[in-house]
């Protein structure tokens, strides 16, 4: 297909390279199926219903009109905060367009055709992608049900081993791995690997396992830490994610990062917002109640569901995809579930308690049908 398109020759790796789907937007459903785009919710993309900071707003529209200068490229103010906030240094950090840019840093700095990484089946879907687009080789562990299987991935790793991904908790299943789980996987992964540890979600947690604590004390270079301001913090729109590692393989990473990543509205916004803890409150009490809302309505509905440690459930509703399909018609945009190889199964984001109930009336009237 590629050869014909002209005599440029392009990377062979796009040939087989996987796309990523994301959760469509309001506006595009919208005019699908003819409604009004007030009237649709979006519970996809395990955003934060309550939108951002007050706070980060209102550092953003203070630095509107400063947009004809390049932002901070060292992200001088926003690193010292985010230090300060995780208790390590701003050496320790990389900040990237979401952390889906820090991904693609990890695959610049450690991949090569013939390297391998490792991954649990059900994982993030941007792993396998990066790994096919620097020619390296997918091993995907079989999950034990929804949730890694950490020994297995453990024996997975072979010489040609250049990075192991694992998220926690995990994206799409909601699953969390138990903190001993995680000391041993990280005490007995060799050295010439990279763990990059995925912590979208981890401020939703009560008792999150301290991965930075191991960071902080030096003793494991290969252990990177992934985080977000597009969940809790309600910035998705914005682009902002980071990491945490080593500062030696943090200056490694800083090589392959484009200059003015960050923009100057995202550094300002991720700023105010680290500091707005009644926000981070607020979102974490209504995700809770969320949780309990929506997991319980499938138990009284009869509807297996993965119980969520994160903002979002995974719901098996017999046909996913016509599932999604109808929920779509009734102005409710969740998430289905074929590319993750759950194709009975849907995932919906916790909303406000008025969304939670519209999607449940949506999700009885479609499994009538």
């Amino acid at each position: 297909m590629f050869a014909q398109m002209s005599s440029v020759t392009l990377n062979p790796n796009l040939a087989t390279l996987p796309v990523y789907v994301p959760g469509r937007p309001i506006d595009e459903v919208a005019r699908q199926v003819g409604l009004d785009p007030s009237s649709i919710i979006k519970v996809a993309s395990n955003e934060n219903p309550l939108g951002p900071s007050p706070k980060a707003l209102a550092a953003m529209e203070k630095v509107l009109k400063n947009l004809h200068l390049y932002p901070d490229g060292s992200a001088f103010h926003l690193k010292r905060r985010l230090a300060a906030h995780l208790n390590v240094t701003p050496e320790h950090l990389i900040l990237g367009s979401g952390s889906n840019e820090i991904i693609e840093f990890l695959g610049h700095a450690l991949l090569t055709p013939g390297s391998e990484v490792v991954v649990s089946q059900h994982c993030f879907a941007v792993y396998p992608i990066v790994t096919a687009l620097f020619g390296a080789k997918l091993v995907t562990v079989p999950a034990n049900g929804f949730a890694a299987d950490i020994p297995a991935m453990i024996r997975a790793i072979t010489p040609n081993t250049k990075l192991l991904f694992l998220a926690n908790p995990n994206n799409p299943t909601g699953t969390l791995t138990p903190r001993q789980t995680i000391l041993d996987l990280i005490a007995q992964v060799p050295s010439h690997v990279m763990i990059a540890m995925d912590e979208a979600y981890v401020e939703f947690l009560e008792d999150a396992t301290d991965c930075l604590g191991l960071i902080r004390a030096g003793k494991h270079p290969n252990l990177m830490v992934m985080r977000t301001f597009s969940k809790i913090f309600g910035l998705a729109g914005l682009r902002l994610g980071y990491g945490v590692g080593s500062p030696e393989f943090i200056a490694a990473l800083e090589k392959v990062r484009q200059p003015f990543n960050i923009n100057s509205i995202a550094l300002a916004g991720a700023e105010a917002a680290l500091e707005d803890v009644e926000h981070l409150q607020r979102t974490r009490e209504n995700n809770r109640r969320g949780l309990d809302q929506i997991q319980s309505a499938f138990q009284a509905l009869g509807l297996e569901y993965v119980e969520s440690h994160a903002n979002f459930v995974l719901v098996r509703v017999g046909d996913g995809a016509g599932v999604f399909a109808g929920l779509q018609k009734l102005g409710v945009i969740t998430r289905p579930m074929g590319s993750y190889q759950l194709p009975e199964w849907i995932r919906v984001s916790v909303g406000t308690q008025a969304e939670n109930e519209r999607f449940l009336g949506a999700l009885k009237q479609v499994l009538k049908r």
